[in-house]
Order: C-alpha cells, then structure tokens, then sequence
C-alpha cells in the first residue's frame, strides 16, 4: 500500500480525537450540562418563614424542601428546581438563610451570610413579620423598615456586585383574613397568636378592630412601595416581582391547616411560579 494511503487512513482513524494538520486537540462540543452564559449557578433566599416553607409539612416548623425559592423537593417547583431543569451545573447550590420571626432588620446578617456563600442569585422576601406584631403601633414605622432593606441589599451590592437580586412583595395578608374569618378552624388557629395586629378578634365588627385591620392593610402597601423603590435604587441587577405576589388570590386550600396562615405545598408553588415569571431567568 502506499505509503501515503497508510498516512491518509491513520489520520482518519484519529479523527475524532486530533485534526490531520498541527496535529492539536479538537474542541469538545457543549453539553447540556454546561453553564449557560449568565446563568447563576447558585441560589440563597433572603427574608422570613414564608422562604422557610414553614408548616408546609405539616408540623409548625421550617419544611425547606418546599420553600418557593429554593426548595430541592418534588412537589414545590421552586426557583431552584427551575434552574436545575436548565442547568444541572446548579445542583446543590443551594442557600437558605431566611429565618422564621425574622424581620427586615434581620436582612443585613442575611445578606452578608448569602456574600460568604459566593450566591449568584438572591431572593428577598420580607416585611410580613414587620406588621405581624402586637398591636398596629408595633408595627416597624416606613422609614425604619426602608433602613433596614436598604442596609441589606447594599450588603448584596457591596459583596457580589454581579449577582441577580429579586425583591418579592410582601403577599396580601389581609386577603387571609376576608377569606379566614369566617371558617371557624381559621378563627381558632388565630386566637393562638397569629398576627395579633391582623388577626385578632377575627370575627369583630368593633369599629377599631376594622381600623386596625385596615391599618395593617395600609401598612403592607406602604412596605412593599418602599420594596420597589429600594430595588430600584439597587440598580440594573435587582429585580422586582412588580406586585405578583401581593396580588396572588389566596385561598384556604392554598393554606396549611395547623395556624391558617402559611401557605402549604400548593401556595408555595404558586408563590413559585408568579415570581418566577418576574425573575428574568425563565426560558
């Protein structure tokens, strides 16, 4: 055989692996697992029990596996499994530093845990905690409760300047109570403590029980301006949900049957999937 046919059927033969001329690796073809550009490859939550996906189990406790944001279980398609159905690279990146109870003030601490994890992706929702207090003067005045996000996501700028932030607003807790009030299982779950300034005497007609509840109503609404404007501030990388989850229309089977108040599997996916809309990372 000639000898330049033997030369011309070995490079065939390593064709797959080198190129005949200069003899240099060929250059590997993408694979799906492969970082898409811009894509974060990690994810923490920001904010109070909601994020927790509190009593979503069935025990008055944090249930993360069914958190909105970054649940990893089967029956909430969170945020997180959003961005592991896009790209596996993500899998495991997950950073959960929302606290039940927790306040605004308590976003800065938050923030600086989510900088240490070196997150490319922040979900903040807070403020239901800043009303759900004693009474309505209780309540964390505006300006106070600005303070306290603002401190929290210049925490987030000032440690990862280049990560997507996304401002949840606060949902429509008074929605809870026009649908709550009247189904008695809800009353006395209420009357335990939950959300004494909304919730209290539940089924009072008193004119200053229907003050107080139209003050924390109010109060929600100043909150989640002051959420926009805060995101805004931000700059390009800060997000906001534009009101999807206020405006979600709860209803008691998207609520866990213990304290009537939290939502279960079902509002978690809900509140999953309208915010996940807003994100700016959907396909």
């Amino acid at each position: 055989m000639p000898r330049r046919w033997v030369a011309a059927l070995a490079c065939l033969a390593a064709l797959v692996a080198l190129a005949c001329e200069g003899g240099t690796s060929a250059t590997p073809r993408p694979t799906k697992s492969a970082a898409q550009p811009g894509g974060p490859g990690s994810i923490a939550a920001l904010g109070d029990s909601i994020s927790t996906g509190f009593a979503s189990c069935l025990v008055l406790t944090s249930c993360e596996r069914n958190s909105w944001s970054t649940g990893d279980g089967l029956r909430v398609r969170s945020h997180y499994r959003r961005l592991l159905d896009q790209d596996s690279a993500i899998r495991g990146r997950t950073y959960n530093h929302a606290r039940p109870g927790a306040r605004a003030d308590a976003l800065e601490g938050q923030a600086k845990a989510a900088v240490r994890d070196n997150a490319d992706y922040v979900t903040v929702l807070i403020g239901a905690n800043d009303v759900c207090r004693g009474g309505v003067d209780a309540m964390t005045p505006v300006a106070r409760f600005r303070a306290d996000v603002d401190r929290g996501l210049q925490a987030l700028r000032t440690g990862r300047p280049k990560a997507r932030v996304l401002v949840v607003s606060i949902p429509d807790l008074y929605r809870l109570w026009e649908v709550g009030h009247t189904d008695s299982r809800a009353v006395r779950a209420w009357r335990r403590g939950v959300c004494p300034a909304l919730l209290a005497d539940a089924t009072s007609t008193a004119l200053a029980d229907r003050a107080r509840r139209t003050a924390v109503r109010d109060r929600i609404d100043a909150y989640n301006a002051q959420l926009v404007a805060a995101c805004r501030a931000y700059g390009s990388r800060c997000r906001h949900d534009g009101g999807a989850a206020h405006e979600v229309r709860f209803t008691l089977d998207m609520l866990n049957p213990l304290d009537w108040f939290h939502p279960n599997v079902t509002g978690q996916g809900r509140l999953a999937e309208v915010t996940w809309r807003a994100s700016g990372l959907a396909d």
